[in-house]
């Protein structure tokens, strides 16, 4: 996540799998699991559901290059009200 910028740093990119709010292909993802082309990553951070699927994979990447190594399904805020 981090070479994609989707999470900037490797510990917030740790702590997020660890609160369960990184999911890999519908399971909770651990934190230095490696993902794979066509792979889901659904993100819920800071009131926010981003849902993408990787459609590339590099070791680096500069920032402008980073928004080619996955395509967004889904971008949009939670819905934290009750019922």
């Amino acid at each position: 996540m981090q070479v994609s910028r989707l999470i900037k740093r490797r510990e917030l990119a740790k702590q997020a799998c660890a609160q369960a709010k990184v999911i890999l292909n519908g399971r909770e993802a651990k934190g230095g699991v490696q993902v794979k082309l066509g792979d889901r990553i659904d993100l819920s951070l800071g009131g926010r559901i981003l849902v993408v699927q990787v459609v590339e994979i590099r070791e680096r990447a500069k920032a402008d290059e980073a928004r080619n190594l996955y395509r967004v399904l889904e971008d949009g805020r939670l819905d934290e009200s009750p019922g």
